[in-house]
């Protein structure tokens, strides 16, 4: 459909009415908002009619499962919503030439398929926890290790020194060449992005909130990596076509913000594995095709943070008996001690908008 669309603009007029980059991450921002918006209202009804919601029996603590009692009663599998409205707006507004486009709806498809299985485990059979997280981790190290593969036998930037290094923030452009260390690079920051936001998928609007923001930093990324001129005058690596990375991001700010209508509490709908993992596995592939690996640990340091909190308990638990939060992930911590779960989103929101910008002002002082 997007070869037809640019051949239409060449028909009708200057392409440049048409192809302008910043119209068409509009055109896929607005898109899959509303593709989002009108599937999720049947999506929802279809999820409540099959009776496919969400378990109330997790195997967590006590205290949890009181505070989240009410949530059995709510459809779950909504990363759906979420991708359906992402994918119609690439099949209109991509360049079905681009690697981008087709590398970032593998890694959806892949791992949505790795979440979806999971969900439908978990939901069907109230006594297993879904598939065995060695699993998951496998399919999804797996997964990044052939897009690394990939990516070093086909390489982002025509000097293969450059394209197989860590870009390093401040630093003019600085960079480490890792050569065959580079690929699982890749595979590590997919895998833990996916499994962070996965863990941070915790309490209504959360997660999606703060993948918004961080994909909007994405789009300005991309802005200044895809161009000589914009790249040169950041000092952001020069990544050829890496531009289309940003109509990949502004579609994803539009598919997240017509899910959140939905997931905002009190949630009609929770996006489950099937939208956390591939959500996750998207926003760090997409630091890695602009080469901003370590910048995307700051813009998506929520996430971090909420990982960190996990690993952290369970390091200290079993070397020390000793738990430093009363609960992880941390979001839960601060339920725990008296937040409502609104007072914890937001507030974990503003602190996400204040790293996403102090990831921005970054971008400008490299």
């Amino acid at each position: 459909m997007s070869s037809t669309l640019f051949k239409l603009a060449a028909l009708a007029g200057p392409r440049r009415l048409l192809d302008p980059l910043l119209l068409r991450d509009l055109g896929a921002f607005v898109t899959a908002g509303l593709a989002a918006l009108l599937f999720g209202r049947w999506f929802i009804r279809y999820q409540l009619e099959r009776r496919n919601l969400e378990r109330a029996d997790k195997g967590d603590s006590p205290r949890l499962l009181e505070l989240h009692s009410s949530k059995k009663h709510v459809p779950t599998m909504g990363g759906f919503i979420i991708w359906f409205g992402w994918l119609a707006a690439m099949l209109f507004w991509g360049n079905p030439g681009s690697r981008f486009i087709w590398l970032s709806i593998a890694t959806a498809v892949v791992l949505g398929a790795v979440g979806f299985a999971d969900d439908f485990v978990k939901m069907k059979d109230p006594k297993r926890p879904g598939i065995s997280a060695r699993a998951k981790l496998a399919f999804q190290l797996v997964w990044g290790l052939a897009i690394g593969a990939y990516l070093y036998v086909q390489p982002l930037q025509e000097d293969p020194r450059a394209a197989h290094s860590l870009y390093f923030p401040l630093l003019s452009g600085w960079h480490l060449p890792l050569g065959l260390f580079f690929i699982p690079l890749v595979s590590l920051v997919i895998t833990s992005s996916s499994n962070a936001v996965n863990l941070t998928d915790g309490l209504d609007g959360l997660a999606m909130g703060c993948s918004i923001l961080v994909a909007m930093v994405f789009v300005v990324v991309a802005w200044f990596s895809g161009e000589p001129e914009t790249s040169a005058g950041s000092m952001v690596p020069f990544i050829p076509g890496s531009g289309e990375v940003s109509v990949l991001a502004a579609g994803l700010v539009g598919a997240g913000l017509g899910f959140l209508w939905f997931n905002c509490h009190p949630a009609q709908v929770f996006m489950g594995d099937t939208g956390s993992l591939p959500l996750g596995g998207l926003l760090g592939l997409m630091a890695v095709l602009t080469k901003q690996e370590l910048l995307f640990a700051l813009a998506g340091g929520i996430f971090v943070i909420e990982a960190l909190s996990v690993i952290l308990q369970v390091a200290s638990f079993k070397l020390l008996r000793k738990r430093i939060f009363l609960i992880a992930p941390l979001h839960h911590h601060y339920q725990f001690k008296g937040w409502s779960e609104t007072k914890v989103t937001v507030r974990f929101w503003i602190l996400a908008m204040l790293l996403t910008g102090a990831s921005l002002v970054i971008l400008r002082l490299q």
